[in-house]
């Protein structure tokens, strides 16, 4: 693996896989946190579903956590490789003159990204872990009912989390501005497809994390109206 890694376009390839992956992951996550907005017994199902599922949890959820730790990683590491590999003996770089703020930066909005991911899993998965694994409770149910869609609305219940969550949101939508495009230029994609690509990135760029931060403020608001 180190000695495939050790090329300059198999990391490209590698970090393009690693980003089309979690841009599928970011779908699903998205569609099975939409059914909260909709009908509080489909979430219900859908997360005890996801929560419980043998072949969800210990197969495809460790897939998951690889791609993230891998993804943010190769990201730094490239990070690291490209401007170590500018030529500095020649006229100052002005990256303005021929990328975008948003390509120039993606370590530092990943950054934010990563810590941000953090705190999403302190928030939302250790608990969970230590709600079925240490305390041994399987069942999702809280006083006769099950508890996920009632510990959704409480989580979003502070403004100061929700504004974290907001923002967050708007810098993966920056991040994926330059990453969907970039991820299928890496896997080769040429010239005939750039525009569909380019414009099938914007969409999905702004849709699912706009889908997302709609999800924060409606429990947010929900929480107050109660």
């Amino acid at each position: 693996m180190s000695g495939f890694l050790s090329s300059s376009i198999a990391r490209k390839v590698a970090m393009a896989l690693s980003a089309l992956f979690l841009i599928f992951f970011l779908i699903i996550h998205l569609a099975v946190n939409l059914t909260s907005l909709f009908s509080v017994e489909a979430f219900n199902e859908a997360s005890h579903f996801m929560g419980t599922n043998p072949l969800i949890q210990f197969a495809l959820q460790p897939v998951l956590i690889f791609g993230v730790v891998f993804h943010f990683v190769m990201g730094f590491v490239l990070e690291l490789k490209n401007r170590a590999s500018r030529n500095v003996k020649y006229a100052k770089y002005n990256g303005a003159a021929s990328a975008s703020w948003m390509s120039r930066n993606m370590a530092i909005s990943g950054g934010v990204i990563l810590a941000f991911i953090v705190v999403h899993f302190v928030d939302f998965w250790i608990p969970e872990l230590n709600t079925k694994y240490i305390l041994g409770d399987m069942s999702g149910m809280h006083n006769g009912e099950f508890r996920y869609y009632a510990e959704l609305n409480h989580k979003f219940g502070s403004p100061v989390k929700v504004g974290i969550y907001v923002v967050a949101f708007i810098l993966l939508a920056l991040h994926l501005m330059h990453g969907f495009q970039s991820a299928f230029q890496s896997m080769g994609f040429n010239n005939k497809y750039t525009s569909c690509v380019k414009s099938l990135g914007k969409w999905y760029s702004i849709l699912i994390p706009l889908g997302f931060i709609v999800i924060a403020l409606f429990h947010h608001f929900n929480q107050l109206n109660h």
